[in-house]
């Protein structure tokens, strides 16, 4: 209800049944590994998280504005980079020449797979460029993390309005065509980690993020309380 409670509501007028959310579901995560090692050098909130996870692999081109657009922002990054099916490329060739030494300590990238979860609630975390999947989507607003919207295909269009709709996301200006643009993706992320409407955005994240927490069980309590009563009622 935090997020869509006016969507929620119009779906049970159209329904003419109650809706009751029972989400977000999040699995948390106390992962070890060398990124979050790299994060915990970090400064607070100075760092942005780039993932498109499993489902979408951005084309080359895409992926060259996106390197760009990331050394552009001054900003400290972990990019985790998926390739498709028959793209037998390495990190190396998949982005600008000389990117990974320009940019040095400021960006880590890694190749195929990071811990999510334990990313998003690092206390370097600051924002986070995603195309807008639902799962990524929940998993950025339980961890107050803003989002920098990039959304690419499906229903991520809709989620990234969404968010932006909440206050917890900016989207990132597109080129021809909605390609991805290296102004877009440095003025996005300048905007959300250095700007005052960085500030907003986390503001209501952490806002969001507190409202959807479970405290001794009571939240989850209510909604099978509710549940309960109108499974028991029978108007369902």
């Amino acid at each position: 209800m935090e997020i869509e409670s006016k969507y929620i509501d119009y779906l049970s007028v159209l329904l003419k049944k109650k809706v009751v959310p029972v989400g977000p579901l999040v699995a948390l995560s106390d992962e070890k590994s060398d990124v979050l090692d790299w994060l915990d050098q970090k400064k607070p909130k100075s760092t942005v998280y780039v993932s498109f996870e499993s489902e979408y692999y951005l084309s080359k081109e895409d992926r060259a504005e996106l390197a760009m657009g990331l050394e552009m922002s001054g900003a400290n990054f972990i990019w985790v980079i998926r390739f498709g099916k028959g793209e037998n490329v390495g990190i190396r060739e998949a982005l600008p020449d000389g990117f990974i030494e320009r940019v040095g300590e400021r960006g880590l990238v890694v190749d195929g797979w990071a811990p999510q979860m334990g990313i998003l609630k690092h206390t370097s975390i600051g924002g986070f460029v995603c195309h807008c999947g639902w799962n990524s989507a929940v998993e950025a607003v339980v961890n107050a993390v803003p989002i920098i919207a990039l959304p690419m295909q499906l229903d991520q269009p809709c989620h990234g309005k969404v968010a932006v709709a909440a206050g917890v996301a900016v989207e990132a200006a597109r080129g021809v065509d909605g390609a991805i643009e290296r102004e877009g993706v440095a003025k996005a992320i300048k905007e959300v980690l250095f700007e005052k409407k960085g500030e907003e955005l986390s503001g209501k994240a952490k806002e969001i993020s507190e409202s959807l927490k479970v405290k001794d069980g009571k939240n989850i309590e209510a909604c099978v309380v509710e549940i309960s009563r109108i499974l028991e009622s029978g108007k369902f």
